[in-house]
């Protein structure tokens, strides 16, 4: 017995002592790793830096500084590697941008450079990791023997994680960045929503097109060009929620600058509690210079309605069709005015889900249905699409059963005087959706979050639609909601919807009139 236990004892020792060389070996590779310092690279004409350092989500970054970053999730591997753009060989890029040989042989070019200096930054690495585990492990246990089993076990590691990172690099993440930086350089640095799809199975020349942006921005830094104008794309701003908030229109007009955006669309609650004193509020809709077409949202009054109406450019939705910019959309406003707390509201989602379908009949091969609250756009599934909403302040996006995407805005006016309630500053966004012009289907969105109240950041996420062309059910199913069910439900008096009551106006309660709202 005491011979078992004895030997238990010692293969615990050994297992512990394992252990330790392993824990130790892992530190000293990480510590090598952080201090093998940066490889340069020529990638076609951009001088490179390449560095590789450990993290838990596997990403390529790419340091456009001082216009930004764009990041993709290009391997699952607990590694990142970034990439900093240091210098433009201003006569090399020129070379290869307007000579047509050299311009085709550009995707071939730039892909041998990048896998060259990330062949090279392999090897430093995996050199510095070595180094750096055996020297740990030496320093630690001091026996020679010791130290080469834990540079042996750090280098089986090392192999493993940079097979995980091939085995696992997805070329299709490249034309899906996350960038942050500067507003006016985004679209130039994403690149354009037509030639991605067009591009999509080819990921080399969307990383072609991504050195050649970056080379004409560093050329012209100091007057960044705007969006290139596609005839073939439709581009629509989404924004919801500005609830009063001035900002919003310093985004939404910038936003609609550098995007060359066609149109806007609005859904609802541009107001806070629907006063005619608000409605000086939406005269800057008359002087943005491109369609707005608007649906009421729940803190939006008749009133609000109707101010927005005289603005220059307005297009309001409230039950109705209208062909925007060569998009056919319905609208249908909000069915409550929450701010008159003396008449009840239902807030509940099958109650909204109903009020919708009961409007289907009115919803006629529209390419985009806009409503305010995500609830009454799953009443319309199967109707369209895409249906675009707002009203939760947080933005999301779901695949209905019948194929219809939902997508639901967050707040472009960071929630208004609400966002001072919350620790934490709510942002603002918006979303940039790019259509064909010959299919009306959605192909790409960009969406755009910008800090909230005393921040100053910004990050914009492009978006790929996976099967643009997919049939859509005809038939309407309720699904669950994305955003889960409205809060401050109120029940009517009657215990049924207002609008089961006989009432003709499509507001679930009564709107302010002037005389009501006026103080």
């Amino acid at each position: 017995m005491k011979f078992v236990r004895g030997s238990k004892a010692v293969i615990q020792s050994r297992a512990a002592r394992a252990a330790a060389v392993l824990l130790v070996a892992a530190v000293g590779a990480w510590l090598g790793i952080f201090l093998s310092g940066t490889v340069r690279a020529q990638v076609g004409p951009v001088e490179t830096g390449m560095s590789l350092r450990p993290a838990w989500d596997g990403e390529t970054v790419v340091d456009a500084s001082p216009l930004g970053t764009l990041t993709f999730r290009t391997h699952d591997a607990p590694l990142r590697l970034r990439i900093t753009l240091e210098n433009i060989d201003q006569e090399r890029a020129k070379a290869l941008i307007e000579d047509p040989r050299l311009a085709d042989r550009l995707p071939e070019l730039i892909e041998d450079d990048l896998l060259d200096g990330v062949r090279a930054l392999a090897i430093r690495s995996l050199l510095c990791a070595g180094a750096g585990a055996l020297i740990a492990v030496l320093m630690v246990f001091r026996r020679p023997r010791v130290a080469l089993t834990g540079l042996l076990a750090a280098s089986v590691a090392l192999a493993g994680t940079g097979a995980l990172a091939a085995l696992t690099f997805r070329p299709s993440s490249l034309v899906e960045p996350r960038y942050s930086g500067l507003v006016a350089a985004a679209p130039s640095l994403v690149g354009s929503a037509e030639s991605i799809m067009t591009r999509f199975e080819s990921y080399r020349s969307q990383l072609t097109k991504l050195v050649t942006n970056v080379s004409k921005l560093y050329d012209t830094v100091s007057n960044l060009p705007l969006y290139e104008t596609d005839p073939k794309t439709i581009r629509v701003l989404h924004v919801s929620d500005i609830h009063i908030n001035p900002i919003a229109w310093n985004v939404i007009r910038s936003l609609k600058d550098q995007f060359s955006v066609d149109m806007i669309i609005d859904t609802g609650d541009i107001s806070d509690h629907g006063t005619k004193a608000e409605n000086k509020f939406v005269d800057e809709i008359g002087r943005l210079g491109v369609p707005y077409v608007y649906v009421r949202g729940n803190h939006d009054s008749m009133i609000t309605q109707k101010a927005v109406e005289k603005q220059k450019n307005s297009v309001v939705l409230d039950d109705t069709t209208e062909t925007v910019a060569g998009l056919k959309i319905y609208g249908l406003g909000d069915p409550r005015f929450t701010p008159d707390k003396s008449v009840p509201a239902d807030s509940d989602p099958a109650v909204l889900g109903q009020y919708a379908r009961s409007r289907l009949a009115k919803v006629k091969k529209a390419d985009v249905i806009a409503v305010h609250d995500p609830d009454v756009g799953k009443g319309f599934s199967g109707a369209a699409p895409l249906i675009l909403a707002g009203h939760t302040h947080s933005r999301k996006t779901a695949m209905l059963p019948t194929r219809t995407r939902l997508l639901v805005q967050g707040s472009t006016g960071g929630a208004g005087l609400r966002a001072l309630e919350h620790a934490q500053p709510t942002p603002v966004q918006a979303s940039v959706l790019y259509f064909d012009r010959e299919t009306k289907r959605m192909q790409a969105w960009d969406d755009i979050t910008l800090g909230g109240l005393g921040e100053q950041s910004v990050y914009i996420q492009r978006h790929v639609e996976p099967d643009p062309q997919r049939m859509i059910s005809p038939e309407p199913t309720t699904a669950p909601s994305p955003t889960g069910p409205a809060t401050g439900t109120q029940t009517p008096s009657a215990g049924k919807p207002l609008w089961h009551q006989g009432q003709s106006s499509p507001m679930l309660q009564r709107s302010p009139t002037e005389g009501d709202r006026e103080s």
